[in-house]
């Protein structure tokens, strides 16, 4: 396939995006970002060499953002370069278990699930309108966040609950899962011996999750029915007791205000009163950070022993994402409460952010590995667009 994909990865109020070339190296040329869309919107592209090809601020509006980038796609790789645009979609319900080529129907049904995830799904969808409306014979690519996790066994799936709520479509899905692909993937290509036994990916970000892969399959994962579940995030609660959302519902709390608490108010930034970034939380005096601190990689911890026993044991643990890349104290912490799998970190190792940072003498073979959900976007897109036809 010749020509250029564009990979977007939409959230609510910024989309991340990549220009990747379509031949079989697979090589981004180009990223950058789009932020504050829901002010003034903020456009950079930067080759990937870190040369800025573009930083300006763009006038109000989504469609017009979306228009600026594809016209920067246009110039930057001629009219007819761009041959396929790829979108991260976080819900994919029970069908949508790989990535689709996006038609009308295709977008019926996945307005459709905006139920089980409104906050995040009409940003996912929002993109998708914008190109068709802009450059509507250009192919466009559904990769869906919990089509990984299809793999899940039905028990480790279901929620204890009545049937009939069951089968409506209430039930454990896992996210982060274009991030765990390509982590089994880069790992399949570094150790492929480990890759074939039990690893524990831990993709540590503003949104956080633990994934266990057997022989690179996804069996289970700490998120569930939602993105709120498992681990303590940046806003988000992680692991809550259902009785907590009752309590506050009867002690006057709306449905909204709620809604709002756990997903924007809570984790890190609820614990700490200070923020939801690491990076602010380490380096401050105030014990309500360092307090917020440790319960994160207590969580982590403890989410990482449940896994163990879902997978029967462990052979290597994965540290990717922002947190789990860039923050040393973080993996140190999270290690340390492990020792008793025979786990030993090479602090040495871990503080230089080299690739392997398990001791020579670790039972668990601990490693850093950085996710590249842009990439894993781009390679699905060019395989439906070429089993399509251009």
């Amino acid at each position: 396939m010749t020509g250029s994909i564009l990979s977007l990865n939409a959230g609510s109020s910024s989309i991340k995006f990549a220009l990747f070339n379509a031949g079989p190296a697979m090589k981004a040329t180009v990223r950058g970002e789009i932020e504050d869309l829901d002010s003034t919107p903020h456009f950079v592209a930067r080759e990937t060499a870190g040369a800025v090809l573009a930083d300006r601020r763009l006038p109000d509006g989504f469609d017009a953002a979306l228009h600026t980038l594809l016209d920067f796609a246009d110039s930057h790789l001629g009219r007819d370069g761009l041959v396929a645009v790829g979108h991260r979609v976080v819900h994919g319900g029970a069908d949508h278990i790989a990535p689709e080529l996006i038609t009308p129907a295709l977008l019926t049904a996945l307005e459709a699930l905006t139920p089980l995830d409104p906050l995040h799904m009409p940003d996912n969808l929002a993109p998708m309108r914008a190109v068709a409306d802009a450059r509507p014979g250009l192919k466009q690519v559904a990769c869906f966040d919990t089509a990984f996790h299809h793999t899940i066994p039905p028990l480790a799936a279901r929620f204890a609950l009545p049937r009939a709520i069951s089968d409506s479509g209430v039930r454990r899905y896992g996210f982060h899962g274009l991030s765990y692909e390509f982590i089994a993937r880069r790992l399949a290509q570094q150790a492929p011996v480990l890759a074939a036994g039990r690893v524990i990916a831990a993709h540590l970000g503003s949104g956080a999750s633990l994934c266990a892969l057997k022989d690179g399959i996804s069996i289970e994962t700490t998120t569930g029915f939602s993105a709120l579940d498992g681990l303590v995030m940046a806003t988000r609660c992680g692991l809550l007791d259902p009785g907590v959302i009752l309590y506050l519902g009867r002690q006057g709390h709306s449905f909204s205000d709620i809604e709002d608490m756990l997903y924007q108010r809570s984790g890190l930034l609820g614990v700490s009163g200070l923020s939801g970034d690491v990076r602010v939380l380490l380096a401050s005096d105030d014990p309500h950070a360092r307090e917020a601190i440790d319960i994160f990689s207590y969580r982590i911890a403890t989410e990482t022993g449940a896994l163990v026993s879902a997978l029967g044991g462990l052979d290597g643990l994965i540290f990717t994402a922002g947190i789990g890349e860039h923050a040393p104290a973080i993996r140190s912490a999270v290690c340390g409460r492990l020792g008793w799998l025979g786990l030993r970190l090479d602090e040495a190792a871990n503080t230089a952010g080299a690739d392997r940072i398990s001791a020579v003498d670790s039972r668990i073979d601990v490693r850093v590995i950085a996710t590249d959900e842009e990439a894993m976007i781009a390679h699905h897109t060019r395989t439906v667009a070429q089993s399509a036809g251009r």
